[in-house]
C-alpha cells in the first residue's frame, strides 16, 4: 500500500505523519519504506541523517542515474527504511518536465522495492513531485491544521487529485487528517467539526492533537512512538495506521 501525504501549505504536519505513522505500522510488523520528496528534506533530517552528506538521493533516482534499492538508508527505527532528499530536488522540476510520461517517474522507480507500506513526503507546492506521487499512491492522507486558512486551502489540493484520478490514476483515495487540533479553542473545534460536515467519507476519525513532543522527538532522530511511546500523540499514529488498515478507528 502507497500513501502520499501532502498539502501545498506548509507547517500542517506532513513529514511529522509519514514519521510518526512509519513507526506505527512498523510496530505492527509492517516493513516500511519512507520516501522524502521534499527538497527541504525535512525526513531525512528527522532520521538524523545529514542531506548534505549525501551523494545520492531521490534527485538522482528519478532521473534514472540511480536505482532507488541503491540509494536507502536503514533507520534507526526497526523495519523502517529510508528514500533521501536533499536541496539538489529543488532543480528536478525543469529536468523531469520535458520527459515523457514524467508523472510516472516516481511510480516506475518504485516498482522494484518490495514493502507492505510506502509512505510519501511530498513538498508544501502542488509541482511535478507531488503529482508524481498522486500517480504513484493508492490513497492520499491529507493533513489540514484545524483553522480556517488551512481550511480553505485544502480546496485546490482536491481539484488537483480530481484532475490526477481523470487523467492518470482513477483508483486514488482520498483521506483528510485533522492535526495540529486543539480542542481548548473555539476555533479549532468549530474547524475540526466543519472538515468532518464538509467532507463526511473522506475525514479520518483519527484526529492529531496539537503538542511540543512531536518537535522534541524530531530533535532526537527519532519518531514519537520512540521517543513518548505511552504519549497521547504516539497512541494517535498507532490509532490512525490502524484506521487506515482496517477502515475504523
Amino acid at each position: 500500500m502507497i500513501y502520499a501525504v501532502a498539502n501545498q501549505k506548509g507547517g500542517v504536519g506532513k513529514t511529522t505523519t509519514v514519521n510518526a505513522l512509519g513507526a506505527a505500522f512498523a510496530e505492527r510488523g509492517a516493513r516500511v519504506l519512507v520516501v522524502d520528496l521534499d527538497p527541504q528534506a525535512g525526513l531525512t533530517i528527522s532520521y538524523g541523517v545529514n542531506p548534505h552528506d549525501l551523494a545520492t538521493t531521490m534527485y538522482q533516482v528519478l532521473l534514472e542515474r540511480a536505482k532507488a534499492c541503491d540509494v536507502r538508508i536503514v533507520t534507526s527505527i526497526t523495519n523502517v527504511t529510508l528514500l533521501p532528499a536533499n536541496l539538489d530536488l529543488a532543480a528536478i522540476e525543469a529536468e523531469l518536465i520535458g520527459q515523457l510520461r514524467w508523472d510516472q517517474t516516481l511510480n516506475n522507480s518504485l516498482s522494484d522495492l518490495d514493502y507492505d507500506v510506502v509512505l510519501i513526503d511530498c513538498p508544501p507546492t502542488l509541482g511535478i513531485l507531488t503529482t508524481n506521487a498522486l500517480v504513484a499512491a493508492d490513497t492520499v492522507v491529507v493533513p489540514v491544521q484545524c483553522e480556517y486558512l488551512a481550511f480553505r486551502a485544502l480546496a485546490q489540493l482536491l481539484t488537483i487529485v480530481e484532475n490526477v484520478r481523470k487523467k492518470a490514476n482513477a483508483a486514488l483515495q482520498l483521506k483528510i487528517l485533522r492535526t495540529m487540533y486543539d480542542p481548548r479553542t473555539s476555533h479549532a473545534r468549530e474547524v475540526f467539526e466543519e472538515l468532518a460536515a464538509t467532507w463526511p467519507l473522506e475525514v479520518l476519525h483519527t484526529a492529531i492533537k496539537r503538542t511540543v513532543k512531536f518537535a522534541d522527538a524530531s530533535v532526537g532522530g527519532s519518531s514519537i512512538l520512540q521517543y513518548a511511546g505511552d504519549s497521547d500523540a504516539a497512541q494517535s499514529y498507532r490509532t490512525l495506521a490502524k484506521e487506515l488498515t482496517h477502515g475504523t478507528a
